[in-house]
């Protein structure tokens, strides 16, 4: 049991396609796995057992009847649980969805069942998103199997969680502003950010429609280029889709050759507030690429100091308008409605008693940046920064391949920390939001551990729009460098829960 679990992805598919393990043997591990150490780590908030046991059979059928199997048939994975799953509670990390069981699927969702992924569970994320630490959700933080004093990322720490404590080789995260590659950066795994645009968002609960992005997270490359290749694609139902075809990531992923391959070192992301050891083992990585037959050249991205601060007035003011649905007419939590209140007071009390401290932070301001006379002034300016940051981008690609940066200026920082100091939370996302505002792809994967505190660091490839495929060819060379130069995968290296 103990060896099923730490086979990758990939492993684990070939292995159910040869009939050397069956689907439900394997579902049944990690199943086992969740029940064994979840009480420690919390990285999900609900396990599907009957519900994923009966993927498996129906993969073990699959293949006794002779019928083909796809690339990740009968892969456990762990599902942020932002993706509405018919059926099956989706409470987006808040209490005002408590109990609430979609009547459908995502799109990401859908295919994941027709890939026959078999989906074990739903897990811990900040509330709608809202976070960085996995701190902001209802139901309790998560800990990092790294250390459990410490956060595991967020807004997808749960799936990042999942991942390093070999509750799941798959995971399925979203991205606003770093919440897939932040938590892979800090718990050694992989995340990717796809280009927006290139997974459905449709059944995705809303934060920031013009940021958040569905992805993959994983415990290396290939398997989160696999993932990618599972969920990506055009859907008619999503208006921001994008319609064209998933780049080759797997392809990539595969090849993993940098050679001839120019690679720009963002000079805005690094320099003051970065901890030492977050900025040795990102010089680390940029030597390893040289070696690698990869020309490196400092890149200047000039606007991204100003990131930070149009993304906080942006994405407010997109979760102040698609939080205003949670009104407790429709679905979910409603307080007071004893008869004697107008509807007014019902959904006053309703979002007093639902929504968390964060969420309600970010409703205020993002009301108050659109309220009018401040509009132009706060979001209308951002949105002109956001623009000057999509330049830089494009003059920075005009001459590299991809960017290359740390993922966040620091490791993993103590539970309860920066609770009371959002600024000082914000301020963890510095390097992963210009991605959002510009739309592009990026990858975070680990480059080792700080000698100040033994926990990972993550090393963030920025590749253009619909060129994700060049996060995976970057990212498996460094990769198999890395695992050459340590003797195994960093994760090797966690303590044991």
């Amino acid at each position: 049991m103990t060896d099923i679990i730490r086979l990758t992805a990939a492993q684990t598919a070939e292995k159910i396609a040869s009939g050397e393990l069956t689907a439900v043997e394997v579902t049944e591990a990690h199943l086992a796995r969740i029940e064994a150490v979840d009480e420690k780590v919390h990285a999900f908030l609900h396990i599907d057992r009957e519900g994923a046991l009966a993927q498996a059979r129906a993969v073990d059928a699959k293949r006794a009847a002779g019928e083909p199997l796809g690339p990740l048939a009968g892969v456990p994975l762990a599902m942020k649980d932002i993706f509405t799953t018919e059926g099956v509670p989706t409470t987006v990390g808040s209490k005002i969805l408590e109990g609430w069981l979609p009547p459908y699927d995502s799109t990401v969702t859908k295919r994941l069942k027709a890939a026959d992924v078999v989906i074990l569970g739903k897990t811990n994320m900040d509330e709608f998103a809202m976070g960085s630490s996995t701190e902001n959700s209802a139901y309790g933080p998560t800990g990092n199997p790294w250390d459990l004093t410490r956060i595991p990322g967020g807004s997808g720490g749960g799936s990042a969680a999942a991942l390093a404590s070999y509750q799941a080789p798959l995971a399925l995260g979203t991205d606003t502003g770093g919440s897939i590659r932040q938590p892979a950066a800090v718990t050694g795994t992989v995340g990717v950010k796809p280009t927006y645009g290139g997974v459905s968002r449709y059944g995705m609960v809303a934060f920031s429609s013009s940021l958040d992005q569905g992805g993959p997270c994983a415990r290396t490359v290939l398997d989160a280029a696999l993932l990618h290749e599972a969920i990506g694609g055009h859907d008619p139902l999503d208006s921001t889709s994008i319609d064209a075809p998933v780049p080759p990531v797997v392809e990539a992923a595969r090849s993993g050759d940098v050679r001839g391959m120019r690679i720009g070192v963002v000079k805005e992301l690094g320099g003051d507030g970065y901890q030492a050891g977050v900025v040795q083992r990102f010089d680390e990585s940029v030597e390893v690429l040289r070696e690698l037959g990869a020309e490196v050249v400092e890149i200047s991205c000039p606007s991204f100091v100003y990131a930070l601060a149009a993304y906080y007035l942006i994405a407010p003011s997109e979760c102040s308008s698609n939080l205003a649905r949670f009104d407790a007419m429709r679905y979910g939590m409603r307080v007071g409605d004893d008869g004697t209140r107008s509807a007014e007071d019902v959904t006053a009390l309703t979002r007093e008693a639902g929504f968390g401290a964060e969420v309600k932070r970010r409703i205020i301001l993002g009301t108050y940046a659109l309220s009018s006379g401040y509009y132009d002034a706060y979001y209308g300016s951002a949105q002109k920064v956001r623009t000057l940051i999509t330049r830089d981008f494009e003059k920075a690609f005009e001459s590299v391949d991809v960017l290359v940066s740390p993922t966040t200026p620091t490791t993993a920082f103590p539970l309860g920390e920066r609770v009371d100091d959002p600024l000082a939370m914000y301020l963890v996302d510095l390097c992963t939001i210009p991605v959002n505002l510009a739309g592009n792809a990026a990858m975070s994967l680990p480059c080792g551990l700080a000698p100040e505190d033994g926990l990972p660091v993550g090393l963030q490839i920025i590749a253009p729009a619909l060129k994700d495929d060049r996060l995976y060819r970057v990212g498996a060379a460094v990769e198999a460098a890395f695992v050459k130069k340590w003797g195994h995968p960093l994760l090797e290296e966690a303590p044991q829960l």
